[in-house]
């Protein structure tokens, strides 16, 4: 109990679980579109109505809304920092911005405009907007739910393989369902890669707390960093060797396995960094400003995936793609086959955003006092004074862009044999060599990170002292 009042809560497994559940709701809808949109502009949508510049100009569109976020996220952060809804300070954004994000997700598909490049540039930021308004909420309630380091850990990492678990229906699920509403022949090659991708997210990922107990939080980072290289390497050597023609070969499979497992691990412990640089900017300014430092987060992790969805865009103009003319082996074409499966996924990431919202209860904020004195320009100062949170901040840029990089080009990588030459070596790039340089970049980031296990739990029992202490001075 003593440890309780001093913000030490231990969490049960259903609470525990329904906050995870928060972070795959926002995979069924957010990511659903920030995976597929790159690859629906080009090819589906036919951005501008010109086959030929199309990718172009949607990896543009992608990289220049997300210059709002540098206004948007700031007042978002200080805005629920001040505030505190009758329905919890952070946990009432998953219903009150919740459903507008999931509406936005289907206006995103909505293939009725004749390649109108505003209409989709006011809905994908219009949904950055309204993504902003639950996710920085959402990331808040992990430190907000208890300063105990272990159990961070445990949760985080519940979120991350329920997260995962939520990424292997919309990688693997989404075009499944996008295809059967099509009525055409499903793509199991590309299913079968993103299935196989997916794998690591929930059966490697509960065994992290284990992992790093074993061999370090930095080690971890540097280890799996290691192998998310290696099956990098691999993916452009078996492309290379004509493997990815063959929608059927084990080889490509192995190597997106082994890729997977490495970024897998490097992406999704690096939620469990967060809370530390909370607690650590805590420390050091006497307030707990959860919902600046992660709007800052926000920021540069958005930033990372507008940056992973433009670069392809690029690259593939650059090489002389031509949209829609992929082969059969790749996602559906038909707009109002994507646009119903959205519904479907919509529908149920809100009902997990609901659940997520009855489970989970602030325990660890700011008092209205503190509150008082937030303002959005705290954010910066933040950025400034906080090298840790520097740190992460450059981390959340570069693991984002990798991901998205890569996650991004999948679906022109098993069409990619009616392309030219020089647009299946762009192709090959955009899988596996810009990634693998992204993630070389990913372990020397990390290794500038100063806040370790046992500085985070000094950090964090100096903060409950020095609270309990105002406690008893004002009793």
């Amino acid at each position: 109990m003593a440890d309780e009042a001093h913000g030490f809560y231990k969490l049960n497994w259903l609470q525990r679980i329904g906050y995870g559940a928060g972070d795959m709701a926002q995979n069924f809808i957010y990511q659903n579109v920030s995976g597929f949109i790159p690859f629906f502009y080009s090819d589906v949508y036919i951005m501008g109505g010109d086959k030929e510049k199309s990718a172009g100009i949607s990896g543009t569109l992608l990289l220049v809304v997300r210059f709002i976020d540098l206004v948007w996220d700031p007042i978002v952060g200080a805005f629920v920092d001040k505030h505190n809804p009758r329905w919890g300070k952070y946990r009432s954004y998953l219903i009150t911005a919740g459903l507008p994000l999931c509406v936005l997700a289907l206006l995103c598909f909505l293939d009725i405009f004749n390649h109108s490049v505003i209409y989709a540039a006011i809905t994908y930021t219009l949904l950055q907007m309204c993504y902003t308004l639950t996710n920085v909420p959402y990331g808040a309630l992990n430190a907000s739910l208890t300063r105990d380091t272990e159990e961070i850990t445990i949760l985080t990492t519940t979120r991350m393989v329920m997260a995962n678990v939520g990424g292997l229906f919309v990688w693997t699920g989404f075009p499944i369902v996008a295809g059967l509403f099509a009525g055409q022949e499903l793509p199991m090659g590309v299913i079968l890669f993103n299935f196989i991708g997916s794998l690591p997210g929930f059966g490697i990922m509960p065994f992290v707390p284990a992992i790093k107990k074993r061999i370090g939080k930095k080690n971890m980072f540097y280890v799996f960093g290691v192998i998310g290289i290696i099956g990098y390497a691999m993916l452009y050597i078996f492309s290379r060797m004509g493997l990815a023609d063959n929608d059927k070969s084990a080889w490509m499979l192995i190597a997106n396995f082994i890729k997977s497992t490495g970024l897998t691990i490097c992406t999704g412990y690096m939620w469990a960094i967060v809370p530390e640089v909370i607690s650590y900017a805590e420390y050091t300014t006497g307030r707990r400003i959860a919902g600046i430092v992660n709007a800052l987060t926000g920021i540069f992790f958005k930033a990372g995936f507008a940056l992973g969805g433009a670069i392809p865009g690029w690259i593939l103009q650059l090489t002389g793609y031509k949209a829609g003319e992929a082969a059969d082996s790749t996602y559906t074409k038909d707009g109002g086959a994507w646009f119903k499966a959205m519904v479907l996924y919509a529908v149920v990431g809100f009902l997990l955003l609901v659940f997520c919202f009855t489970q989970v209860k602030e325990r660890v904020v700011m008092d209205d006092k503190e509150t008082d004195n937030v303002k959005i320009s705290d954010l910066w100062v933040e950025f400034v004074r906080n090298g840790p949170l520097r740190v992460i901040a450059l981390y959340f840029i570069t693991a984002f862009c990798c991901m998205n990089v890569h996650n991004s080009s999948v679906g022109y990588f098993y069409g990619m044999k009616d392309q030219s030459a020089a647009a299946q070596e762009g192709i090959r790039w955009l899988v596996a060599v810009i990634p693998c340089i992204l993630m070389i970049l990913m372990i020397i980031i990390i290794s500038f990170y100063s806040l370790t296990d046992e500085k985070i739990d000094e950090i964090n029992k100096e903060i409950e002292k020095r609270n309990h202490k105002v406690d008893d001075d004002l009793a």
